[in-house]
């Protein structure tokens, strides 16, 4: 029997990163008003986040490990699988484009508030159809198609990506400043704010 740690790995990390999402929602919403110091730490931090972990550690090793064995043993997937590889090129330079429209507001005032609004909501729904995408279709077809040394070599690479905010790893010493920030200051499901 096949363990397929990988997938559930994949699913824990989804998860994670859709309640973050979900979270600076909440605060966009909320505005910065309150304590705007506070809104934009927690948001840059939340930002710095999915460039380094989903986009630098997530993304690679489901564009480079897990898509082309599931196109070459799923080949009906590639219609899906090409969507996903366009959406990954591009989601490094949007999460880096909100990261200045961010500071944009930040610095220089109210002014910029629409355009970063503008840029995330549509940012956040299609990290979400992403995300979606994969578990519906790329997942169960990887289940079914690959084979025992597929799942090893994903298990293995996967293994490796002990995403903190899963909960099921402590942060390395590096980020257990970023994530207890994190933490500490964002809305639930995230953090205790």
């Amino acid at each position: 029997m096949m363990k397929k740690r990988s997938l559930h790995i994949i699913r824990d990390e989804h998860a994670s990163l859709a309640a973050m999402l979900r979270s600076m929602s909440l605060l966009v919403e909320r505005g910065s008003d309150k304590d705007p110091r506070q809104f934009f730490e927690v948001m840059r931090a939340m930002l710095f986040y999915i460039d380094e972990f989903p986009e630098q550690l997530h993304h690679p090793k489901e564009s480079n490990l897990l898509f082309p064995r599931v196109a070459k043993r799923a080949p009906e997937m590639m219609g899906a699988i090409d969507r996903l590889e366009r959406d990954h090129m591009h989601s490094e330079k949007a999460v880096r484009d909100l990261l200045h429209l961010l500071l944009a507001w930040e610095q220089v005032g109210a002014s910029r508030k629409a355009a970063f609004v503008d840029a995330f909501g549509p940012y956040v729904e299609s990290y979400l159809e992403h995300m979606r995408l994969e578990e519906t279709l790329v997942l169960p077809a990887a289940e079914a198609a690959l084979s025992e040394e597929d799942w090893a070599a994903l298990d293995l690479a996967f293994d490796q990506n002990a995403d903190p905010l899963t909960g099921k790893y402590p942060p390395g010493p590096a980020f257990e400043k970023l994530f207890s920030r994190i933490v500490s200051i964002a809305p639930s499901p995230i953090g205790l704010g």
